[in-house]
């Protein structure tokens, strides 16, 4: 037998209670977790290689855009911008 609720769950009383065997009693769910998903803002401090004859070239082209990511660096700030709730 199942309950017409879907909030509820059916468990045998004997095994709470083996004076009333067979009975069937209704308890409430537990909340299940969902999955939720944001949009955060994140500041991250990052080691850059560019190829340059001089210091002060190398300072203009990664001024520019110019080189790439050496390593990914670590998370300084984090900030919720927008959490999706459908």
């Amino acid at each position: 037998m199942r309950a017409k609720s879907s909030t509820a769950r059916i468990l045998k009383v004997e095994t709470l209670a083996p004076a009333r065997k067979g009975e069937l009693r209704a308890f409430p769910k537990a909340a299940k977790p969902r999955v939720f998903h944001a949009s955060m803002l994140v500041t991250r401090a990052e080691e850059w290689c560019v190829e340059a004859t001089t210091p002060e070239e190398a300072r203009e082209l990664l001024a520019s855009g110019a080189g790439h990511r050496c390593t990914p660096g670590e998370s300084i700030q984090v900030e919720l911008e927008h959490l999706f709730d459908e």
